[in-house]
C-alpha cells in the first residue's frame, strides 16, 4: 500500500501531491489494478489533513479513471499507466543510487542533489524536445 507524504516547501496543493503520488505509483509498477488506496481516515491520521482534502484528491484520481470507490470498501486503482520501459527500471535505479551515493560522498546535501537533478532533467527534456525529427 502507497504511503503518502506532503512537502509544505513544494508549492504544490497538498490534494495534487497525493494525486502526483498514486499516478507515480501506478506508472512504476508499485501499485495495480485492484490495490486499495489508504482510507480518508488512514492518510488524515498519518498526514494531520482536511479529509476534504483526501478525497478532492481520490476524486480526480476517479475522474481521470485511474481509480474507483466502492461504498464501504473503500478506493481501488482501476487502471494502468505503466510504460513498456518498466522492466528497465530496476537497473536504472540502481544506477541512480549509485549516483547518489556519488553525490553524497561529494558533500551535497538533499536539497542541492535534489536541485541538481531537477535542473538536469529539466534542461535535458528541453534539449531533446528542441532537436529536429
Amino acid at each position: 500500500m502507497i504511503e503518502f507524504h506532503l512537502d509544505g516547501r513544494s508549492g504544490v496543493s497538498p490534494y495534487m501531491q497525493l494525486v502526483q503520488q498514486v499516478r507515480r505509483a501506478v506508472r512504476l509498477g508499485m501499485l495495480t489494478e485492484g490495490d486499495r488506496l489508504p482510507t480518508v481516515k488512514e492518510v488524515v491520521a498519518r498526514l494531520a489533513i482536511n479529509p476534504n482534502t483526501v478525497l478532492k484528491a481520490y476524486r480526480e484520481l476517479e475522474h481521470e479513471g485511474l481509480a474507483a470507490a466502492k461504498p464501504g470498501v473503500g478506493t481501488f486503482i482501476t487502471h494502468r499507466i505503466t510504460d513498456s520501459s518498466l522492466a528497465a527500471h530496476d537497473a536504472l535505479r540502481g544506477e541512480l543510487r549509485t549516483w547518489l551515493d556519488r553525490a553524497t560522498a561529494a558533500g551535497l546535501d538533499a536539497e542541492s542533489v535534489e536541485a541538481l537533478f531537477v535542473t538536469t532533467f529539466r534542461e535535458h527534456t528541453e534539449t531533446r524536445t528542441e532537436e529536429p525529427a
